[in-house]
């Protein structure tokens, strides 16, 4: 399966590509809620920016886990954000957790969150709908130098590879998404690979 959706707003927060893993933490829980290990995800660019067509990122899922399991796995403290470190600490997305007892959530201070560490419960309520996080050591994000998509992908027997608008598609097409993954791989590129577009 091959999920595919515009970032909208590319902060290196919705994905977050440092630290040597790709994670998708917050934002798109349908996404987050039906993808499998092995499934790929691509964020395309956005109209608004002149860079619908573009890649922002692709990956495929090698890793699903909770929140809690996130929030207390010792390989993404790093993901935790510092507002007032860089920038790539300022928009770590390891920025939930649940209590045991009463199942409350927690957010913390963050790019999702209102100033001084206020939640956003808006956002909140979005984030957490899926209890997912979508993780990848197999992945290549370009922010926004990405490469355009191949033509063939955009007209594929009617079909686009790229989601026009808000919202996300995902293709059940087998060749199609057989084909991206050959293209993709053909770039012999992995990991970060440039800044995001909105820095």
């Amino acid at each position: 399966m091959l999920f595919s959706y515009v970032v909208a707003r590319d902060y290196g927060f919705a994905p977050n590509p440092f630290f040597g893993v790709c994670t998708l933490a917050t934002c798109k829980p349908k996404i987050r809620g039906n993808a499998s290990i092995g499934d790929w995800v691509i964020g395309t660019g956005s109209s608004k920016n002149d860079r619908q067509g573009y890649l922002v990122y692709a990956m495929r899922v090698t890793e699903i886990m909770t929140f809690n399991k996130y929030w207390t796995d010792e390989r993404f403290q790093s993901k935790k954000p510092n507002l007032r470190g860089s920038k790539k600490q300022a928009y770590g997305d390891n920025i939930y957790f649940r209590e045991d007892n009463s199942g409350q959530w927690h957010q913390r201070d963050s790019h999702h969150s209102y100033p001084h560490g206020i939640p956003n419960l808006g956002n909140l309520e979005n984030d957490t709908q899926t209890d997912r996080v979508l993780l990848s050591t197999d992945y290549a994000y370009w922010g926004g130098s990405g490469p355009m998509i191949p033509h063939n992908f955009r007209d594929h027997d009617g079909v686009d590879i790229c989601c026009p608008r808000q919202g996300h598609k995902s293709q059940c097409l087998e060749d199609l998404a057989n084909d991206f993954v050959t293209w993709f791989r053909s770039l012999a590129v992995s990991g970060y690979l440039g800044a995001p577009l909105d820095w």
